[in-house]
């Protein structure tokens, strides 16, 4: 098979801030459909969702922004707070909330968020930024806050314990509907949703970290498109013997 021309590598490389415009595209979507379903039942945990959602797309704009025609600061710490930092704890507090259902988990979970994001945004704003690092197609947090900073550090401090809670709420739903026939779609559907989320956090970051800005893009969309898809299966209308439909039921 011949190899592809340089310049054709150069063409597809040109593209690739259609990922993350894709990505955003179904973050909106899926915040939207989240929306819909928190307004007449008002569960905390579709609100949570839909607000990581909406996170995730304004950070994949900013991605989009920032690959297609250059990283400004402004660009980066959107892209920062709201994707590296601030979305993963947001669905994961959905996750924790829909699993313990007790008025002052709600009320702790909402605190520490207001917490969390009220921190994360001073520090962002108030850290020292390499505008040589903004050079780069996919600049690391590493190299534009420097190595070992708040900033930097913000990711590892928030992020990776909110993604372990996300993937053990799902997983401890998983494992309570295993082997039930009638939850097969909610059980595969809650595996989807770990999935995506590790796509996103496990292949994202690291690729975030060596700068690979195809792969970074590509795995935004692979990661919310299962995510999403993981959602809408366990969120199917579930028919009963009598032919009567059970209404839709949230994940976990």
């Amino acid at each position: 098979m011949a190899l592809r021309s340089p310049v054709a590598v150069t063409r597809i490389l040109g593209c690739v801030w259609v990922f993350p415009l894709l990505a955003a595209v179904v973050a909106f979507v899926f915040a939207w459909q989240l929306g819909r379903r928190y307004l007449p039942r008002r569960d905390g945990f579709y609100l949570l969702w839909t607000i990581s959602l909406v996170m995730y797309g304004a950070a994949s704009i900013a991605v989009t922004i920032g690959v297609a025609s250059g990283w400004s600061e402004s660009v980066f710490a959107v892209y920062w707070v709201l994707g590296a930092v601030l979305n993963v704890p947001f669905l994961a507090a959905g996750e924790l909330v829909l699993l313990v259902r007790a008025a002052w988990v709600r009320w702790a979970v909402w605190l520490l968020l207001v917490f969390v994001s009220a921190y994360t945004v001073s520090v962002v704003v108030a850290a020292a930024v390499d505008p040589g690092a903004l050079a780069e197609r996919l600049p690391s947090g590493k190299d534009v806050f420097g190595d070992g900073t708040p900033a930097h550090r913000l990711p590892q401090l928030i992020s990776i314990p909110s993604y372990l809670v996300l993937v053990i709420g799902t997983g401890w739903s998983a494992w309570r509907m295993r082997g039930r026939s009638d939850l097969r779609d909610r059980f595969v559907g809650t595996l989807l949703v770990a999935a995506g989320a590790t796509i996103i956090a496990g292949f994202g970051s690291a690729f975030a970290a060596l700068g690979n800005a195809p792969a970074f893009s590509a795995s935004l969309l692979a990661g919310i498109a299962v995510i999403f898809w993981g959602f809408l299966r366990a969120t199917k209308t579930v028919p009963v013997p009598d032919g009567e439909p059970v209404p839709d039921v949230p994940v976990g």
